[in-house]
């Protein structure tokens, strides 16, 4: 505990950590590529860094000669080791921030912003009763959703390397070893070194959804199943000390999943892989239950000589086809068994994995998850009456929780297509019932027959007609929700999302064509299995949404739906399909309006709204610290219900690491309970001139943006040729094309590979182009009392706070004279001039603009920490970005080793955008330069995207603002 006593030695542990996975690669490098080799790598890295850290101009040239020079190996070998040692460093950082809060809350610390009891105190002291606050729980719906990522690079393997250098280093931090036990860590992280280096980075192979659902899956062993069920009993039991009495709360926060089940775009997903999807996660559900009470049965000896065990117990324990004499007096041993032979027989049905190679003895089968939790409430229960409740209060509590977040199914499963796939599907299956033409219908029209259909117990479908291929596949994919729910219950399957939702019919073709199936009917009786949400993603959708939702809830059979749902309807927003449209002003102001619009209208119909945030890890896709974003939304838009997607590098980022991951749990829960009780100020923030002032410069910003994405000839161009977003198409980083269609056109591009381009190039342009320009135009419209009218905005309103707030870590991260060095790579050099010179001008209003709002003399002027560690990672990431135009630029030409181009093109190692990183340094040889940092400042979770050029992994959202540690320790 020494080494915490003042702040110097504060960072001790991690510099040592760091020392030691830097030799051990280095080591590695030297073994495996030869000293020669890692010479010539440092060479590189003081060249950067005198360019970097000295403004030295001719280390710039002296740098490009030697990058020019390197030979193949050489390069991918600089490649991976600034990139392994970004996973190294990512790693011993993750330990130190945990290693900090628990050295926190050792000593007794305030509670940190965006932690649950902070939470907790920020709303008794408001006056918010503790009551309420069980209340609100007791109605809420709060859960992140892990989606599949068409850019998403971190292999499991490497993941798994991972976790295992970091059991590793926690072992070394939390226990005295003996010098053999030491000897033997020092072996064990050798091992895996050279494991990371003699691994493929990228995969041989195209990644599947099936290998999707396994890296999603992997999440939920690691932490969600252990870390959720403790959050919950944190909060009851911190609740009942604030009312003074038990707390029992019911499930109100899961986190669901999307792969396996999201169809929009990706034809890979078929019946089979969503049947497969549901299968693979009850599996690992019923392992953990599996292993949790074989644990139970193993500690819970207590002797019916001591205790007097209820009836109910001694009942579970006579179900177990095995009753050895060895524990004929160890009743809740032998109850535990019957309970572990019971999941086993259950999963042979519906999960396998252990069943595939464990028999179940003839054991009966659990009907559902609520008969499992009732037999371990009945063991509780039993602890419980006879002076054992300390024994229930642990494992066995942890095993009904989970049982009740997690159910036989483990995650709620969205399933979501296409608008324009369900009108052709309706259209046919019209067609050959010989009904109307449904195409030609209008509006109104298709409103009229669709509810007739839905009100009728005739079916559309007929085994006796021939359908078109794609009809078929819908049809059959319903038919396999259908199953799910069967086998699975209503939970394993609740949500059914319209992408690119623009009419009312829209949602009513959903309704028909589940009705097909038994999910949805409003005759003779009504049910709704499962939740029809409209996705609103464009900026004409998100401006009309408040219009379709009125005239939906005045459809009376949408109302019984409604009701049949409990009286909620979810509305899912799209943030990165926003952004593509209308750019990160517009995109952002248009989803804020939308959110205020909506309030009003499921008010005026007594609807609870629950809304969906369809944010990507950037910026440029509804990125940033998501505690700051979830209390920036609208008063009256949370009110307990929400849910956010968790996306691609962002999954590995916040859930990777136990600790982290709990953190990240805890600081959604966190902000939802603060945004749902919003202070009297916070609830009246928005003022008339307010919006109309963001209206105004919303509207500046959508017109630049627009005619420079939309409106210019050669901007599609130059961004195809310009930036990698040709070689990402190409690699096996996803299982879901980067395009809706094969297209030329930036509409049908998918948004992550649109930023991801923008992010490899240094340009980040999604997450600022236009906010130059339309403060400048105001500034011209309003002279200089504009910027005092700003700068108390950013000030007072959370909203515009946020905002720029976000913005000025992507211009931070963004570099305009290495972006200048990707023009080189458009054929057309007046093309490439006349473009890059527009976006360069307002690069620089851009900045300029924050800078005067702000108040800060450079950006991130109030944020150092976050600062000084992009300065201090550039001297490893800007060699990157060279190396990647000059490869780029051979691999197009066809010059030089092709394989090696395209391995570096490629992203070697895996992003974890977090907000602080451009790309970690490694910073692997002697003689680097330390850069001691401090605690990363709480909140600053999420990210812009700016992953380097390999897109190197980095640190997790909550140890945001990163900076590298190298081997020396002379202090800056």
């Amino acid at each position: 505990m020494a080494l915490y006593d003042n702040a110097a030695a504060k960072d001790l542990p991690l510099e040592q950590d760091l020392d030691l996975l830097a030799r051990l690669l280095a080591d590695t490098i030297r073994a495996e590529a030869g000293e020669d080799t890692l010479k010539r790598i440092e060479a590189v890295r003081e060249l950067a860094a005198r360019f970097v850290w000295e403004g030295d101009s001719g280390a710039a040239d002296e740098l490009a000669r030697t990058l020019g020079d390197l030979s193949d190996d050489d390069t991918v070998a600089l490649a991976r080791a600034f990139g392994y040692f970004s996973h190294l460093s990512n790693i011993a950082e993750d330990l130190h921030h945990n290693r900090r809060r628990r050295y926190h809350r050792i000593q007794g610390s305030k509670p940190q912003r965006g932690s649950l009891v902070h939470s907790l105190e920020d709303l008794t002291a408001r006056g918010v009763p503790a009551e309420a606050i069980k209340n609100l729980v007791a109605s809420a719906l709060i859960a992140p959703v892990l989606t599949a990522h068409p850019t998403e690079v971190q292999r499991k393997t490497l993941l798994d390397c991972e976790r295992t250098i970091a059991r590793a280093l926690t072992m070394r931090d939390r226990q005295a070893l003996t010098p053999e036990e030491l000897e033997e860590n020092d072996l064990a992280l050798k091992r895996v070194v050279l494991t990371l280096w003699q691994t493929r980075e990228i995969r041989a192979f195209k990644l599947t959804v099936k290998d999707e659902i396994e890296n999603g899956l992997s999440y939920f062993r690691s932490t969600f199943l252990k870390q959720l069920p403790r959050i919950y009993i944190d909060l009851e039991d911190r609740l009942a000390a604030l009312t003074g009495a038990p707390v029992e709360l019911p499930t109100f926060m899961h986190v669901g999943c999307w792969i396996g089940g999201d169809r929009d775009g990706n034809p890979n997903v078929t019946p089979d892989v969503t049947l497969h999807a549901a299968a693979r996660q009850a599996a690992v559900a019923f392992d953990f239950y599996f292993e949790e009470a074989t644990k139970l049965e193993g500690e819970l000896s207590l002797s019916s000589r001591m205790i007097e065990v209820a009836d109910a117990v001694r009942q579970i324990a006579e179900r177990s086809p095995n009753q050895p004499v060895s524990r004929a007096e160890e009743p809740y041993r032998r109850a535990m068994a019957a309970i572990r032979q019971r999941i086993l027989a259950t999963a042979h049905l519906l999960g396998k994995f252990r069943g595939e190679i464990l028999p179940f003895e003839g054991a009966e089968p659990y009907g559902a998850s609520t008969e499992l939790k009732a037999d371990l409430l009945a063991v509780a229960e039993s602890l419980e009456r006879h002076g054992s409740a300390l024994l229930a209060s642990g494992r066995l509590r942890r095993l009904i929780r989970a049982v009740d977040v997690f159910g036989f199914h483990l995650a709620p499963l969205d399933m979501r297509q296409h608008s324009g796939v369900h009108e052709k599907v309706v259209a046919e299956l019209f067609e050959r019932a010989g009904l109307e033409n449904y195409l030609a219908l209008d509006e109104a029209g298709r409103r009229k027959v669709l509810l007739r259909e839905l009100a009728s117990p005739r079916l559309l479908v007929t085994p006796y007609v021939d359908y078109s291929e794609e009809t078929a596949k819908e049809l059959a994919i319903l038919r396999t929700a259908a199953e799910v729910h069967r086998k699975y219950g209503a939970a394993a399957l609740p949500n059914y999302i319209i992408s690119n939702a623009q009419s009312v019919s829209d949602l009513l073709e959903v309704a028909v064509l589940l009705s097909e199936v038994g999910l949805v009917a409003l005759a003779p009786d009504t049910h709704a299995d499962l939740n029809i949400i409209p996705l609103f993603e464009t900026i004409p959708d998100l401006r009309g949404c408040d219009a379709i939702v009125r005239e939906l809830f005045a459809l009376p059979q949408w109302q019984q739906l409604v009701a049949a749902r409990g009286g909620v309807q979810e509305i899912m927003l799209g943030y990165s399909d926003s952004n593509k449209d209308g750019g990160y002003l517009t995109s952002n102001w248009e989803l804020y309006k939308a959110e205020v619009k909506l309030v009003e209208v499921f008010k005026a119909a007594g609807v609870q709204m629950r809304l969906f945030h369809g944010r990507g890890g950037s910026v440029g896709r509804g990125g940033g610290p998501s505690f700051d974003a979830v209390l920036a939304q609208p008063a009256g838009s949370v009110a307990g219900q929400i849910r956010i997607t968790e996306q691609g590098e962002i999954i590995a980022a916040k859930y990777s690491d136990a600790e982290i991951g709990r953190r990240n749990l805890e600081t959604l829960l966190a902000a939802t309970l603060t945004a749902s009780f919003p202070a009297a100020t916070a609830a009246e923030a928005d003022s008339p001139e307010q919006l109309a002032l963001m209206e105004k410069l919303s509207g500046f910003a959508y017109r630049e943006y627009r005619d420079l994405v939309y409106a210019t000839p050669d901007f599609i161009t130059y961004f195809r040729e310009a930036t990698p977003i040709s070689e990402i198409a190409k690699l096996n980083i996803g299982s879901r094309p980067a395009a809706r269609k094969p297209s030329n056109s930036i509409a049908d591009l998918r948004a992550i590979p649109w930023v991801f381009s923008w992010a490899q190039s240094r340009l980040m342009l999604p997450g600022w182009y236009g906010f130059g320009t339309a403060i400048e135009t105001y500034r011209q419209e309003k002279g200089e009392a504009a910027i005092e009218e700003l700068a108390a905005l950013y000030r007072d309103w959370p909203f515009f706070r946020v905002t720029i707030s976000n913005m000025e870590m992507v211009l931070a991260k963004s570099d305009i004279h290495l972006a200048s060095r990707y023009t080189t790579l458009v054929k057309d050099a007046e093309v490439a001039a006349r473009i890059f010179g527009r976006i360069k001008a307002e690069w620089r209003r851009a900045v300029d603009a924050v800078l005067a709002i702000t108040g800060h003399k450079e950006l991130l002027g109030d944020n150092p920490l976050l600062a000084r560690s992009l300065k201090n990672r550039l001297p490893y990431l800007d060699p990157l970005n060279h190396m990647q135009v000059d490869l780029i630029q051979r691999f197009r030409e066809g010059t030089r080793a092709r394989t090696c181009c395209m391995r570096f093109i490629s992203p070697s190692t895996a992003s974890r955008p977090a907000c602080a990183t451009a790309g970690d340094g490694p910073g692997v040889f002697a003689g680097l330069r330390d850069r001691r940092a401090g605690q990363s400042p709480a909140g600053l979770a999420g990210s812009d995207g700016s992953g380097p050029s390999l897109i190197h992994s980095y640190s997790p959202a909550l140890a945001a603002a990163r900076e590298p540690r190298w081997r020396s320790s002379v202090n800056p």
